[in-house]
Parts: C-alpha cells; sequence; structure tokens
C-alpha cells in the first residue's frame, strides 16, 4: 500500500511539473493523451488475507461465527482503454484457507473455503500511471466441513454467490503493474451430510484484502 501511494504522489507530481514548465513550449512538453496504456490481456498472481463469517444452522453454540484465513491464486483480464475511462473483464482462481474451528461433544468441528474464484467486470479512471477501480460479479467456491469425535467425517460442497470491491492499480513499467484490492465474496448457503450429527447447513462470507502483480502482454 505504501509503495502504491508513492507510485500515486510521483504520477500526479510528474503531471504538475509538466503544467508548471509549459509556458509557450507546451505542445512539445505536455500532451492530453494518457501517459498510461492500459488496452490489453493481462496475467498475474495476487495473495492476501481473508476475514468474514461462517454460519451453520442448526447451530452448535452459536449460528454465526469469526472467520478468518489466507488466500493465494493468480487472475487474468483484458482492459480496454476509452481514454479517461477503462474497462475490462477479470476471471481469478484462489487457493484459500478462510474458516473457523470451535469444540464438538467428544471432538472438534470445523468449516472453511478451501477455494474460491470470481468473474468480474472492472471500471476505472487512470490518473497517469496510477488506477483507482471499481469491480463486481459473480463467485463460486468449494467448502468443506469436518466433524472430529475420534471418527472423522468430511463432506464438500460447491457454493455460488457474488462480489463486489475496489481497487488501485499502478503501472510500474510498460508490461508490469502492481495492485491493492478489496472483495466482499458471498458464497451463500450449502447443506453438508455428516456423521454422526446429520445434516447441517453452512453459509460462508467473508472479505479478502489483497495484493498482485500483473504483466500486461
Amino acid at each position: 500500500m505504501a509503495l502504491l501511494a508513492a507510485l500515486t504522489f510521483t504520477s500526479f507530481a510528474q503531471a504538475a511539473d509538466l503544467n508548471w514548465n509549459a509556458g509557450n513550449n507546451s505542445s512539445n512538453l505536455y500532451s492530453p493523451v494518457a501517459a498510461a496504456q492500459w488496452t490489453g490481456f493481462y496475467a498475474g498472481v495476487s495473495g492476501g488475507h481473508g476475514w468474514g463469517t461462517t454460519t451453520t444452522s442448526p447451530a452448535i453454540v452459536s449460528n454465526s461465527n469469526n472467520s478468518n484465513g489466507w488466500s493465494l491464486g493468480a487472475q487474468a483480464g483484458y482492459n480496454m482503454d476509452m481514454g479517461g475511462f477503462v474497462l475490462g473483464g477479470e476471471a481469478d482462481l484462489q487457493w484459500a484457507n478462510i474458516g473457523y474451528s470451535e469444540p464438538l461433544a467428544g471432538g472438534t468441528f470445523t468449516a472453511r473455503t478451501d477455494m474460491f474464484g470470481t468473474l468480474r467486470a472492472r471500471a476505472g479512471v487512470p490518473i497517469g500511471q496510477v488506477m483507482p477501480y471499481g469491480t463486481v460479479g459473480v463467485a463460486y467456491g468449494r467448502g468443506s466441513v469436518t466433524e472430529d469425535t475420534g471418527i472423522s467425517s468430511t463432506q464438500v460442497a460447491n457454493h455460488f454467490g457474488w462480489t463486489a470491491g475496489v481497487g488501485l492499480e499502478a503501472q510500474a513499467t510498460a508490461n508490469l503493474s502492481l495492485k491493492a484490492e478489496y472483495l466482499y465474496v458471498d458464497l451463500g448457503n450449502q447443506n453438508y451430510n455428516l456423521l454422526p450429527s446429520g445434516a447441517r447447513e453452512v453459509g460462508q462470507r467473508f472479505g479478502v484484502i489483497r495484493a498482485g502483480v500483473n504483466y500486461k502482454f
């Protein structure tokens, strides 16, 4: 985040210098065309930390439990620079361990998100080499629930939902960019059939703060 802030400050400072020194030779020193061009395909890696709420019904102690953990994965997308406005789409896949554990009679109950991905639209306004943006789309994930009471029982299920967030991306070179992003992910509820307690409905909802690097082709 500190690096992105420094890049933002540098971008504004460069723009200010160009305007101050333009004088009668502005055509040689300043052009209204954006210094950074965002159009093209890109791919990269990202990782971060997630925290949120895992709901269970019927509850063991409480229906709503605090969850947290890490995520690590990759993303790919396409941007179209429309001159002062950037539209694009991005897909990502993240391996994760976002969940919680609580005592169960004679053992432990654990529920977590093992993997999630999103398919999102992005829209941003570039300011020199820096682009703040918003993003929204659909989300999917794989959850797992384990009851360990001497006999361990684990079930997995697919979750589907939605996601929305904001981010900041800064071009370090013509091909490399750095980004910081917050996403809220709602994966909804799914039923898990466990031994010996039977069916239990589990919901996963969390926010993720992550950083990443992209390479533009």
